[in-house]
């Protein structure tokens, strides 16, 4: 039996906490393919740097009305260009051997040749939901991974706060475009024209 089948065989023949437990004796040594198999067949959203696996928290009804209302704002503006948005699970390779699941994906060709069918080689804009586990997650170390990955655009959205960092990228790390807060419309440097109204995003039911 293979590395790649015998991870499939744990997320199939047990419950998502069994799996989860069972990464753990190997973490630091989980390959590439192992993560990807285990990723194919399981239902939470997991994360690899490096040889170990991250379990990101399931997404609250506030964390998805969110999502919902920004993929949907975003699909009407960037598909008459010839562009698309996804969401996650879609896995989107930092470099080799880190892999992140951007709450949203965006790129401005649909054809765009980094748009891989198992994973994404790169976006032109990611965006990531603050969860309240961890949000050192979200605003520093994926900061740096998107960076790193040489993302041009990357979205913070805290919905404790109620605000939204648009970070763009110069010089291999982000620089702060605009922080916005109810009351105000969300601009984005990288999609000109692009307003998005915060009291309806953070309202959004």
């Amino acid at each position: 039996m293979t590395a790649a089948s015998h991870a499939q065989q744990l997320c199939i023949a047990t419950s998502d906490h069994e799996t989860i437990a069972s990464l753990e004796p190997l973490q630091g040594l989980w390959t590439v393919e192992q993560y990807l198999v285990i990723t194919d067949h399981s239902r939470r959203l997991l994360e690899y740097a490096d040889g170990a696996i991250e379990v990101l928290p399931m997404p609250t009804d506030r964390h998805q009305v969110i999502s919902r209302f920004l993929l949907l704002v975003l699909y009407a503006y960037i598909q008459p260009l010839g562009g698309t948005v996804l969401y996650a699970p879609l896995r989107l390779q930092i470099r080799e051997g880190k892999f992140r699941e951007p709450d949203l994906l965006l790129v401005r060709r649909a054809d765009d040749p980094r748009r891989q069918n198992r994973y994404w080689l790169g976006a032109d804009l990611v965006i990531e939901i603050v969860s309240p586990d961890d949000p050192e997650r979200d605003t520093v170390v994926k900061r740096a991974d998107y960076a790193e990955a040489g993302i041009p655009e990357y979205w913070i959205v805290d919905p404790d706060a109620e605000s939204v960092t648009v970070l763009t990228l110069q010089k291999n790390a982000y620089v702060e475009y605009g922080i916005y807060h109810r009351g105000e419309h969300l601009r984005s440097a990288l999609l000109p024209g692009l307003t998005i109204n915060v009291d309806e995003l953070f309202d959004a039911r």
